[in-house]
């Protein structure tokens, strides 16, 4: 056992063999106590139920188990999002493409937005709790990430229309939109980031396309256009090396003010155009 039962809860932080921020998160998890309290409370004594599970948490993360999904949540966009492993764990580098959105969403309604591909609802639950007079409609063809993120709209009082659908396939055809935007699969298929770190545990076919990892933009990039309001735009996360094809993409299809977006990192990491030019 990594913490013996009796253990004060200072004592456990300094033993447990993980990063700090780990070690709070699991130790919080364990016991039920804020960050807070683990100061505030670091004298109290560890019962054997809460070392037996914080044994058995710190072994997963030991095993390479995302944190995410061994504590269930994940924060982003300021909301707390239920995940699992039917679902990509949200990731601070997605926040942009949600700021891109809300910037590009008219004040005046209709507002309409389209998030393909939600996993767990985390771009169209951020952009329904930011504006909640949009209409915001959600997408994905797992019926078990709908749930998650039909759970997580609920959560966080959000209002979204949820679809299962392959890509388009479920829309009606007069359905039109001001933004569509999509966090797709776009690792190439034998990438060998497929076999490390917390990618190993999330859902494959959320993260490649089986491909050259551009099947599933070329897929958005030529639908899109028949479920924009004419200048609507469409907004797509990409690979850190994909900016410049992705563009390509948006330009030989008839878009418009074509252009990529850095992450926080200096990294290209959305690229969009408006339909038509």
């Amino acid at each position: 056992m990594v913490v013996a039962p009796g253990s004060a809860i200072g004592a456990a932080l300094i033993a447990l063999p993980l990063d700090p921020l780990e070690n709070r998160i699991l130790l919080c998890h364990a016991t039920g106590l804020t960050r807070v309290q683990l100061i505030t409370r670091s004298d109290r004594a560890l019962t054997a139920d809460e070392a037996a599970r914080l044994d058995a948490l710190v072994a997963r993360r030991l095993q390479g188990e995302p944190i995410a999904y061994i504590v269930g949540t994940r924060e982003f966009f300021g909301l707390d999002f239920a995940v699992s492993d039917a679902v990509l764990i949200p990731r601070p580098d997605t926040e942009l493409i949600v700021e891109l959105a809300l910037e590009r969403l008219p004040q005046a309604m209709p507002a309409r937005l389209l998030d393909m591909g939600t996993g767990s609802g985390a771009i169209a639950v951020a952009v329904a709790h930011t504006r909640p007079d949009a209409r915001v409609t959600a997408l994905d063809v797992s019926a078990a990430a709908l749930d998650v993120a039909r759970g997580n709209a609920a959560a966080n009082g959000a209002q979204v229309r949820f679809l299962q659908s392959d890509w388009f396939a479920a829309l009606d055809a007069a359905e039109r939109f001001e933004v569509i935007a999509s966090n797709p699969p776009y690792i190439a298929s034998g990438d060998v980031h497929l076999s490390q770190g917390d990618l190993r545990f999330e859902p494959v076919g959320a993260l490649t396309d089986h491909a050259d990892g551009l099947a599933a933009l070329r897929i958005l990039i030529d639908g899109a256009p028949a479920h924009l309001v004419d200048g609507g735009w469409l907004l797509l996360e990409h690979g850190y090396d994909q900016a410049a094809a992705g563009r390509a993409l948006l330009a030989a299809r008839g878009y418009g003010d074509v252009r990529s977006w850095q992450d926080l990192a200096g990294i290209e990491r959305v690229s969009g155009g408006r339909f038509p030019a």
